[in-house]
């Protein structure tokens, strides 16, 4: 991550003078460069996750750089968990008085063939992605943003074309994106605007440690499909968020911007598939049509 002193946003001073954002998983990767953002363009920010202890160790490490306490820590929050959600928001609310931006990054997930997810390993990703993300937006919502307003971003995963080897994963962000697309509508009356950002593979400081040796292999895989041939930076998508959460995009609402190079136009190399027919053929076709 860019040093405050070297790192510079693309977009205006101030931009979010007197606004009070909540970043879920701020205190690392791609919610962390959200957050530097955001309190570089003046806003006040609260990160969460279920280690207390990093969001604080975060929120020092940011304030250091010169934010002057734009940083802040919430509570211990598991997203799976409704009443932990809704003690964050009262908290945000009661404590800044306003909840203007909320960024819906929190998320987990792990690499597995489908055939050998169970049905609790399912679940769970399924809590925390979707469910997870759906009572953050209900309590923003419900607790200030129904009578004052506001903008959301929810960070999802995912390629046009499926994702193999993390199928529970795209299956649950899959739902945010239409979850998003349903409360556009039903929030708009309240000049709620609500959107997602679709990263494609990012670069994070934390890299792919989390996944262990089929991270390695996912990159092995992945990169040299990707149309650009090269991992995206977390600031590409800080950049593409602070956009949809800015006022110049204020006829903007329900849309899905996707930072992955192009890579959703390009199917994931992620399965080994024989070099033999795999589907039996209805009607005739040429030797050379199977080749």
């Amino acid at each position: 991550m860019p040093e405050e002193s070297t790192w510079r946003s693309v977009f205006r001073n101030d931009l979010f003078k007197g606004k009070v954002a909540l970043v879920s998983g701020g205190g690392t990767g791609i919610g962390k460069s959200i957050v530097i953002e955001l309190a570089s363009l003046g806003a006040t920010v609260v990160i969460s996750s279920r280690n207390e202890e990093k969001c604080h160790k975060a929120a020092d490490e940011l304030n250091a750089l010169g934010f002057s306490g734009k940083v802040a820590a919430g509570p211990s929050t598991n997203i799976r968990k409704e009443e932990d959600i809704q003690k964050l928001i009262s908290h945000v609310v009661e404590r800044y008085g306003a909840l203007d931006i909320l960024v819906n990054n929190a998320g987990g997930q792990f690499i597995s063939d489908s055939a050998d997810i169970s049905k609790r390993g399912f679940q769970a990703v399924v809590e925390t992605n979707l469910q997870g993300t759906f009572l953050m937006c209900r309590e923003a919502f419900n607790q200030y943003m129904r009578d004052n307003g506001g903008s959301i971003v929810n960070i999802t995963i995912g390629n046009r074309n499926g994702m193999p080897g993390m199928m529970h994963s795209a299956a649950a962000r899959a739902g945010v994106e239409n979850m998003t697309a349903s409360l556009c509508v039903e929030w708009i009356e309240s000049k709620v605007r609500i959107n997602c950002v679709r990263p494609g593979i990012i670069f994070t400081e934390s890299g792919f440690e989390n996944y262990g040796p089929a991270g390695e292999y996912f990159l092995e895989k992945i990169v040299p499909s990707l149309p650009a041939k090269r991992l995206g930076s977390a600031e590409e998508v800080s950049s593409a968020v602070v956009w949809l959460l800015c006022e110049g995009a204020g006829y903007v609402t329900g849309s899905v911007i996707c930072v992955d190079g192009g890579g959703s136009y390009v199917a994931l190399p992620l399965v080994e598939i024989e070099d033999k027919t795999n589907l039996p053929t209805y009607g005739y076709l040429p030797m050379k049509a199977k080749l």
